[in-house]
């Protein structure tokens, strides 16, 4: 009797657990039998193992194997496991020297001509391997690059399951060369954000923009079409800061399991832009997928924007899946497979016409054709819960004459961007010792205690008695105000801070 035991990874949304692959070759009747809670894709890699051991010239080992995936208890999904199962059976069979390979993690999938295919998810894959005292990896030639991003990795790329023979020691009497197999991911071009000085006039918006960026705030623009709504929105990313390294490495963890992540140029340090069309499905906004669920376009935009533009367009039961995220900042995927927890703190940037036809806030509302009960039906679809979510909600009027012909132009991005790099350098100083890093996520306790008495307060208060604003509304224009001083550089919001606010939380109509 043999056996071989090697290492392989299982992710459960970003969170990787090494798993021991252990195969026992006893002389019985020929059989293979895999146990451990695989899944589909999982129970075809004996097909494709056996095959691909034959490719490479090494007989099949004639005797009844069990391979294990430990713990048992976990389940297990894809077909990274294959190159783990097939360097178990050979160290079981002896073709290649068992010692050591306890500790050595394998992922990729295997083809029938014995290639080594790159997987998703290799980053936080060989990240969780690194955590538990497992450096050694093996990955195919296509994910070397993702895989070396994961510092104290000692990574091995093999185009073949004939050189990972090689690799572990064994020995082939003829090594077929192949090419090694590049992987075929979706990968998104990381897209230029524009520059702010492009946009033309929209200086209430432009404020609303940097408060946003400053604050971690989400935002909703309302105006006719063509009045740079979009525009605007999509100029977000370019004024926010860059991502941190441990924010890097969790973004790219995301995007490496989504399938979305070329590293060819290395960790994402931007903050990423999702902008879904109308028309996208649940699972496309929130993830989905057979077994386990991939991350959707809230995810890919954890740390950094996501656009829903158009977004009464948007079914109702979409936008009410964003409730979860915005109020937690993460998303739990329950699947036959098993529940995949993946982050989501994004940025949410709403961008709708005020009706049907986008005219009712134009030339005082005489060009629109909508009647008042086609206003109500299509404004009605973002509802009061999502929109007590958003902090900042601002009418973006059409751009005038004079602002068109204006020689001067609005400040660039980079401009822009300073003054929002220390407004959120001053909120992390105050925040120090908490679990918060931005005026948007604390709570409006903690803010409140440290607002300076009623004086302050009190244009809020009455807001709440008269119903304009509810309770979780009067917290996040205290988060506004907050972030207002932080831009003018004071350290607590004054009256006229909460003034400001007031007007960028209610689009000016708080009478």
């Amino acid at each position: 009797m043999g056996l071989g035991t090697t290492a392989a990874v299982a992710l459960t949304g970003l969170t990787g657990h090494v798993v021991e692959v252990q195969a026992q070759l006893a002389a019985s009747v020929p059989g293979f039998t895999l146990v451990g809670l695989p899944d589909a894709a999982l129970h075809e890699s004996r097909e494709r193992v056996r095959a691909a051991v034959l490719s490479t010239g090494i007989k099949w080992p004639h005797r009844k194997i069990t391979v294990n995936l430990s713990p048992a208890s976990l389940r297990k999904s894809g077909s990274s496991f294959d190159v783990a199962i097939a360097v178990a059976v050979l160290a079981g069979d002896r073709v290649v020297p068992a010692a050591g390979l306890e500790r050595v993690v394998h992922l990729a999938e295997l083809g029938l001509d014995g290639r080594l295919q790159p997987v998703r998810g290799v980053l936080p894959a060989v990240a969780a391997a690194v955590e538990a005292g497992c450096p050694d990896v093996v990955v195919a030639v296509g994910d070397a690059d993702e895989a070396r991003l994961v510092p104290g990795a000692r990574v091995h790329a093999a185009a073949t399951l004939a050189e990972v023979v090689l690799l572990h020691g064994g020995e082939l009497a003829d090594v077929p060369v192949l090419d090694p197999v590049r992987p075929s991911r979706q990968a998104v071009a990381r897209r230029e954000p524009g520059d702010l000085a492009e946009v033309v006039g929209q200086a209430q918006a432009r404020v609303a923009l940097e408060i946003a960026a400053a604050g971690g705030h989400h935002l909703m623009l309302v105006g006719p079409p063509g009045a740079g709504k979009t525009m605007l929105a999509a100029r977000l990313p370019g004024i926010l800061p860059d991502l941190t390294p441990a924010e890097a490495v969790e973004v790219t963890s995301v995007h490496s399991v989504a399938g979305t992540f070329d590293p060819g140029n290395g960790l994402l340090t931007r903050p990423p832009f999702e902008d879904p069309h109308h028309t996208a499905t649940p699972a496309a906004i929130v993830g989905g997928g057979s077994g386990l669920a991939r991350p959707g376009a809230v995810s890919r935009a954890h740390r950094g924007v996501l656009l829903l533009d158009e977004a009464p367009e948007f079914p109702s039961r979409v936008l009410e899946t964003l409730r979860q995220p915005l109020e937690q900042g993460e998303l739990v995927l329950h699947r036959s497979g098993g529940a995949a927890r993946y982050p989501a703190r994004f940025q949410l940037v709403l961008a709708a016409n005020p009706c049907p036809c986008g005219m009712a806030s134009v030339n005082k509302g005489l060009d629109c054709a909508c009647t008042p009960t086609a206003k109500r039906r299509y404004f009605g679809r973002l509802s009061g819960p999502l929109l007590d979510r958003v902090d900042l909600q601002v009418d973006v009027q059409p751009v005038t004459r004079a602002e068109r012909t204006a020689r001067e132009t609005g400040e660039s991005s980079a401009v822009v961007a300073r003054r929002v790099a220390e407004a959120r350098a001053a909120a992390r100083e105050r925040l120090a010792g908490t679990r918060w890093s931005t005026n948007a996520e604390a709570s409006g306790r903690w803010l409140r205690e440290r607002s300076g008495g009623g004086d302050v307060l009190r244009p809020i208060e009455r807001m709440v008695d008269r119903g304009v604003l509810s309770l979780r509304g009067a917290d996040r224009v205290l988060r506004i105000a907050w972030t207002v001083a932080d831009l003018a550089g004071r350290g607590a919001p004054t009256a006229d801070d909460v003034s400001t606010a007031v007007t960028m939380r209610t689009r000016g109509h708080h009478g």
